[in-house]
C-alpha cells in the first residue's frame, strides 16, 4: 500500500500517535492535538487509506489497513490513542506499536446483531458523502462549526469503498491489556453497552463515559473528553 499521509504537531519528547474513525481523518484532532502539545507531546496523526490526503486503496480489508497504518507510525510512543475504526485498527498493532499507554474512544468493537442491520449502518454512512454543509449542521447541531466544516472537507476526500473493512465482522473481543489501557464510551454507547463495559473492567480496562455524548465524544463535548482523558494521563 503507498504511503500514508502523516500530520504533525509539537516537538514534545514524548510522541503520541492519533488514529481517526472512518469518513474522517487527521485534521479531526484538531482540538486534541494542541491540547496534547501543552502536555508535552510530540502528535503524529495518519489519515488512513481511502480517507483525507492518504491515498486511495485496492485493499480496504482490516488487515490491509492495520499493516499500512502499522508501518506509517513510530514504534514505542508514550499514547496511542484511537476512535471508532480507527480503535479497532490500533487494537489490531498494539503488538508492533508497543505503546506505552492506550485510549481507545467508543470503538468499533461491536458486530451488528444481523446482515439487514449491517447493511442499513453502511448505506447511512455511504449516504453522508453526499452531505452538503447544511445536511452536516442539522445532523450533528452540538459541534463546533470548525468541526462541521471539517467533517465537510472529510467527506469530499473519503472512499466509501473503504466500508469493505466491516465486510463479513464478526466483532472483537480485546485480551487483558499489557499496558495501560483506557475506554472512554460516548453516553450511551452502541458499541460497548454497560454490560460489556462491566466486563473490560474485571479484564483491566479503565473505563470511562463522557455523559450525554454521542460517538464522536471529543466533538460532542470536548471539554468533558479532555478532563476524562487529562485525568487518566
Amino acid at each position: 500500500m503507498a504511503q500514508l499521509h502523516i500530520e504533525q504537531w509539537g516537538s514534545g519528547e514524548r510522541t503520541a500517535v492519533l488514529v481517526h474513525g472512518i469518513t474522517a481523518d487527521s485534521r479531526s484532532w484538531w482540538r486534541t492535538a494542541p491540547e496534547l502539545v501543552r502536555q508535552g507531546y510530540r502528535v503524529v496523526a495518519v489519515d488512513l487509506p481511502g480517507h483525507g490526503r492518504s491515498p486511495r486503496s485496492d485493499d480496504y480489508s482490516l488487515p490491509a489497513m492495520t499493516d499500512a497504518i502499522a508501518e506509517a507510525l513510530p514504534e514505542r510512543p508514550a499514547l496511542a490513542l484511537g476512535h471508532s475504526l480507527g480503535a479497532l485498527l490500533l487494537a489490531g498493532m498494539l503488538p508492533r506499536l508497543r505503546p506505552e499507554r492506550v485510549v481507545h474512544v467508543d470503538p468499533a468493537w461491536a458486530a451488528p446483531p444481523d446482515e439487514a442491520t449491517a447493511k442499513a449502518y453502511a448505506d447511512a454512512l455511504r449516504a453522508q458523502k453526499d452531505w452538503g454543509l447544511e445536511e452536516i449542521r442539522g445532523s450533528l447541531p452540538r459541534w463546533e462549526a470548525r468541526a462541521q466544516e471539517q467533517k465537510f472537507t472529510a467527506l469530499q476526500c473519503w472512499d466509501p469503498a473503504t466500508l469493505d473493512a466491516f465486510d463479513g465482522f464478526g466483532g472483537y473481543d480485546p485480551p487483558a491489556p499489557e499496558e495501560p489501557t483506557l475506554i472512554v464510551l460516548a453516553d450511551p454507547s452502541f458499541n460497548i453497552p454497560p454490560q460489556r463495559a462491566d466486563r473490560l473492567r474485571e479484564r483491566g480496562f479503565a473505563v470511562r463515559t463522557v455523559p450525554d455524548t454521542g460517538h464522536v465524544v471529543y466533538n460532542d463535548d470536548f471539554d468533558g473528553f479532555w478532563a476524562v482523558l487529562k485525568e487518566w494521563l
